[in-house]
């Protein structure tokens, strides 16, 4: 839901033209058309200059040859947006997106990952093999698409921290159930301090978390640059998330190991909190250079 509200969709909305926005939202935004997403490579993800993927002008259109991974909503979707090199001379400046429709030929979803966690959502490759795809079907002015993708993982990163928030309140609760449940010595394991501690801490750093993820939204829906308050709320809820779950496992003890307790798939799952939409290591890069650039 994420990759197709935040990523697919916005960046259809931020950066397509009137007709695109007509031609493409009102089915996205029903949920009559799924969409995707595809800018990272298999040597390539944050650094856009190592991007492979090229799409070269033919007439009135463009031919995308190269491949992408880890696209969510990969082999089901019923479009992508993907961007592609058009001047490698460029650098930033000469990656241009594109609106490409599922049936396309030379456009083709190939092999699904088998991932330890987010099992429910199908991450993939997407591969173009002499794509051709018509002038309108260009996203945005050429050569903008990845300063686009930079504006676009702004307020992706705000879902991938409410995504982080999320689980970790889901495993919190858990935790805190079991432990009012779970009798050791005589007396529930809520009773004794190590497990208070755990509990307290979980508490305190998922509301904080949260509070950062609300400023991010609240600046986003003012219309306000959200570059490094949506960074902070990604890295430092995404980080909570992995330890919250990681002490619901412990509160849980052998429990917490099996199947038959719901904290062992948060914990699966929270891991790609801090690896999508820029990794916790991008995110202090990102935090960094805004603070720099303020001074």
């Amino acid at each position: 839901m994420a990759a197709h509200n935040s990523l697919c969709t916005n960046h259809i909305y931020v950066a397509g033209s009137d007709e695109q926005r007509r031609k493409y939202i009102p089915k996205l935004a029903t949920g009559e058309w799924i969409g995707s997403w595809s800018l990272t490579e298999s040597e390539s993800g944050s650094d856009a200059a190592g991007m492979r993927t090229k799409a070269v002008k033919d007439g009135p259109c463009w031919v995308i040859n190269g491949s992408k991974v880890f696209t969510t909503n990969a082999g089901y979707a019923d479009i992508c947006v993907a961007m592609a090199v058009t001047d490698r001379s460029a650098s930033h400046h000469g990656v241009s997106a594109f609106i490409l429709e599922t049936g396309v030929p030379g456009f083709h979803f190939g092999k699904k990952e088998n991932k330890l966690g987010m099992r429910a959502s199908s991450t993939g490759e997407v591969i173009f093999t002499d794509c051709r795809v018509p002038e309108s079907q260009l996203l945005g002015k050429q050569g903008e698409g990845f300063v686009d993708s930079l504006r676009i993982l702004d307020g992706g990163r705000i879902s991938i921290a409410a995504l982080s928030v999320g689980t970790a309140q889901g495993a919190y609760e858990a935790a805190l159930a079991y432990s009012k449940q779970r009798k050791q010595f005589g007396r529930p394991i809520s009773e004794f301090q190590s497990i208070q501690n755990k509990l307290a801490d979980m508490a305190t750093e998922i509301d904080a978390a949260r509070l950062l993820t609300y400023r991010a939204g609240w600046m986003k829906d003012h219309g306000q640059r959200v570059t490094k308050e949506s960074s902070m709320a990604k890295l430092f809820a995404s980080e909570i998330a992995v330890r919250a779950t990681n002490e619901a496992v412990q509160i849980h003890g052998g429990n917490g190991f099996t199947k038959d307790y719901p904290v062992e798939k948060f914990y699966r799952d929270v891991k790609l909190c801090t690896i999508g939409e820029g990794t916790s290591e991008i995110q202090r890069l990102v935090i960094a250079r805004q603070l720099l650039k303020s001074e």
